[in-house]
Order: C-alpha cells, then sequence, then structure tokens
C-alpha cells in the first residue's frame, strides 16, 4: 500500500518507539528538538526497517516483497506498506513493515522536557521530568 500523506515537510524519521503491540516512525524537517507526524503500526508482524532515513517515497509492495511476507506469516497482513529512502548508505534502502492496522498522527511531539504542553502537543516517549 502506498501511503499518501498529509502535506508537510517530512523528509527526516526515525524510529520513535517499538513494541510486540505498536511500530512508532516519527517524521519532521529537523528531528533534533520534535518530530510533527507519526506512522502508527498496530501489531506489527514483520519490520525491515532503518533506525533513521531521510526522503521516504512510499510505495506498493513488489510482487517479490508481497510473496516474502505471505511465505513468512502465512497469510496477507491487513496492512503491507513499502518504502525506498536515504539512510546515510552507498545505496537506498529498503523497508517493509507489515501490520494490523495503521493511524497517521499529526501533533508536536518534543523530545526534550516542557513543563506546560498545548493542545495536540506532547512528549516523546523517552522524555522524563529533570531529577532535582
Amino acid at each position: 500500500m502506498a501511503i499518501a500523506l498529509p502535506e508537510g515537510f517530512w523528509w527526516d524519521w526515525d524510529v520513535v518507539s517499538w513494541d510486540p503491540s505498536c511500530l512508532v516512525l516519527g517524521a519532521g524537517y529537523d528531528l533534533g528538538y520534535h518530530h510533527l507526524l507519526e506512522l502508527r503500526f498496530g501489531e506489527p508482524e514483520l519490520v525491515s526497517c532503518p533506525a533513521a532515513f531521510q526522503d521516504p517515497v512510499f510505495r506498493d509492495p513488489t510482487a517479490a516483497e508481497t510473496d516474502r511476507v505471505h511465505a513468512q506469516l502465512g497469510a496477507a497482513p491487513p496492512v503491507l506498506v513499502a518504502f525506498t529512502a536515504d539512510a546515510g548508505g552507498p545505496a537506498p534502502a529498503e523497508g517493509l513493515i507489515a501490520a494490523g492496522r495503521l493511524s497517521i498522527v499529526r501533533g508536536t511531539v518534543f523530545r526534550y522536557w516542557r513543563e506546560e504542553l498545548g493542545p495536540a502537543e506532547r512528549l516523546a516517549p523517552w522524555v522524563r521530568a529533570p531529577v532535582g
């Protein structure tokens, strides 16, 4: 499935969090302080994705990618997303994610401690209040 992203500057991407129930990719124009978009893959079954990448092109999975996922999982997943991106290596990186569902969430997610948050603002999962 080719993802239709909302309009915006989504060139920097990274894995924000990943556990058995959800893989979250964060995107924005500069991930040093915040991200503004999340792709939330619920119930991820198969993930092949660089930890950080730039300028992804989301596309329909190739027949070979689809066959590989079907062979590995035994069935077609509800969501299958493929992309090609720059991950800093000599060749483009290929990403493939099979999951139970996908949600696209907009909002400011700060990657540093902030006392007060406005509407549609939250803290990244690793941010904690300062001690002392």
